[in-house]
């Protein structure tokens, strides 16, 4: 099961620095991704690893499933595939955000 999060009351969720760390909603951040298209991931916890099936029909093996934020068309808690994400960045069209710049990532 999910954890359940709390939001403010403006329904965004709370970015915190602390030092050269990233909070949000009071997870701490320990991996996170950009795009040219605005959207970010922020993984709070690895979920689990399992073989996938990627949109071009082949398998990620080993893949890792994170659970966290994500800032795209809307603000939502929930589960992605590091391997998807890792066919986008062969495009460039996805990066890993630098642990250095974390607490600077992100819509506020």
């Amino acid at each position: 099961m999910a954890p359940v999060f709390k939001r403010r009351g403006d329904g965004m969720a709370r970015f915190e620095s602390r030092g050269q760390d990233l909070y949000i909603d009071g997870k701490k951040v320990v991996k996170a991704w950009e795009s040219f298209s605005g959207w970010f991931w922020f993984a709070t916890e690895k979920a689990r690893t399992q073989n996938s099936i990627l949109a071009d029909g082949t398998v990620g093996r080993n893949d890792t499933i994170w659970f966290g934020l994500v800032q795209g068309l809307e603000e939502e808690w929930g589960y992605w595939s590091e391997a998807e994400l890792k066919d986008l960045m062969k495009e460039g069209r996805v990066w890993e955000i630098r642990r250095k710049d974390l607490p600077y990532a992100g819509r506020r």
